[in-house]
């Protein structure tokens, strides 16, 4: 479902007209459809229904605590990369037995705080960290459910700061190595043998490659049955890419169905992992123009929103779609759509046709996933405010910074 449609020549998001969130909450603002968030849980649910399946949000695409709560309300399970999201995890009511710890450089503080939380399984990245995980948990007199995220040496066909399953990446154990230390794991008396996992990056447009992955851990997973080593449960990751521009994802039926296909029959319990899927196209950052500069090769439209804000298109030089809030009949012209922030590389888009004037509201789309999860306080500059739109209702889930929280715990000496 499109959350963000037109109305009356305003665009609204569900049954509130954007402007009227400006006017109560100022800009830049992110902006959220919860039937959107849920319509695409819903559309997992369902791929995976009569299985014995789990779907772990992926908590680094949006950790928003109104966010995690639908997703929990939802029966979702999480996929956490840090002590951090682990506590706003628990903060938003998230189960920890329904939560799997990814990451290849998790701190023993962050195992420990895991281990007395009950997670559901750690994915372990390396035979270090296996080797601290089996030490810890027998201090703390318990036993670590692990996973090892193998790595299948599988081209995502992606971008390459998004790809995370080929053989040159960080992500992973080895798939040559894997065998080993899965019998290493055995002899460790603090570690549990749960399951496997794989994940080969994001904002993937085929299923091929997921499809191949999946297949080359089956093959290990069998191999390690007729070692004796039998897994409760396989993590097959995430990664299913979204519409940014003129990207044609597959739903998630026809995404999910050759990876399901392969598993027909087998006993184990199934995870899946999407983020960007779940909240990339159900957010959207709304911003205002401060100026329009005309000059003689590009014009300008200077907005209040910038490269803290929204990191993506000057760091993957991601497309997102910009539209002007009141639709116009006046004329166009083409716009460099960039913020205030002290960089060349400070952009939100290029060679934009809008029809606007200085004062009017733009809408940055396809903005719900790694939007405010990487947003920054460069030059001193507060964070965005976050509402949730349910219906014609709008919630503040997320207060604007104030300048002087931002060095709140800084001091000068003499």
């Amino acid at each position: 479902m499109n959350p963000f449609v037109y109305r009356n020549g305003i665009l609204c998001a569900e049954g509130v007209p954007l402007p009227q969130i400006a006017a109560e909450h100022g800009t830049p603002c992110y902006v959220y459809s919860r039937a959107a968030l849920l319509a695409r849980y819903e559309a997992f649910r369902q791929a995976l229904a009569g299985r014995d399946a789990m779907i772990c949000y992926a908590v680094k695409a949006n950790s928003n605590l109104a966010i995690l709560n639908q997703f929990a309300r939802a029966g979702a399970g999480f996929d956490i990369v840090s002590g951090g999201e682990l506590a706003r995890v628990l903060a938003a009511g998230g189960d920890p037995a329904k939560v799997v710890f990814s990451g290849v450089g998790k701190t023993a503080d962050e195992m420990r705080q895991a281990l007395a939380s009950g997670v559901f399984c750690f994915n372990v990245e390396s035979a270090e960290e296996l080797e601290r995980l089996n030490e810890l948990a027998g201090e703390s007199g318990r036993t670590a459910p692990i996973a090892l995220r193998v790595n299948p040496d599988v081209d995502p066909k992606t971008h390459p700061y998004i790809s995370t399953g080929l053989r040159s990446n960080k992500f992973g154990v080895a798939y040559a190595d894997a065998f080993a230390l899965y019998l290493r794991a055995r002899e460790l008396p603090h570690i549990d043998i749960a399951g496997i996992a794989c994940h080969i990056g994001s904002q993937l447009l085929d299923p091929a490659p997921a499809a191949e992955a999946a297949g080359k851990v089956l093959a290990l997973v069998d191999q390690l049955a007729d070692a004796g080593i039998i897994l409760r449960h396989l993590d097959l990751g995430g990664g299913i890419g979204i519409r940014y521009r003129d990207e044609t994802p597959p739903d998630v039926a026809d995404y999910l169905a050759p990876i399901l296909a392969q598993l027909a029959g087998r006993k184990e319990k199934i995870l899946f992992e999407p983020g960007r899927a779940l909240v990339g196209n159900a957010g959207i950052l709304l911003t205002r123009i401060e100026y329009l500069k005309h000059g003689e090769e590009k014009n300008f439209a200077i907005v209040d929103a910038a490269m803290n804000d929204l990191m993506r298109p000057a760091l993957y030089d991601a497309w997102h779609d910009i539209l002007a809030v009141r639709q116009d009949a006046g004329a166009e012209a083409e716009y460099e759509v960039v913020g205030p922030v002290c960089e060349s590389g400070d952009f939100l888009g290029h060679a934009r046709r809008l029809a606007v004037a200085s004062g009017d509201l733009l809408a940055i789309l396809s903005a719900g996933a790694y939007g405010m999860a990487m947003s920054s306080n460069y030059n001193t500059r507060p964070r965005a405010a976050e509402v949730l739109v349910d219906g014609a209702k709008s919630f503040l889930v997320r207060g604007r910074e104030r300048p002087e929280q931002l060095f709140a715990l800084e001091t000068v000496i003499d």
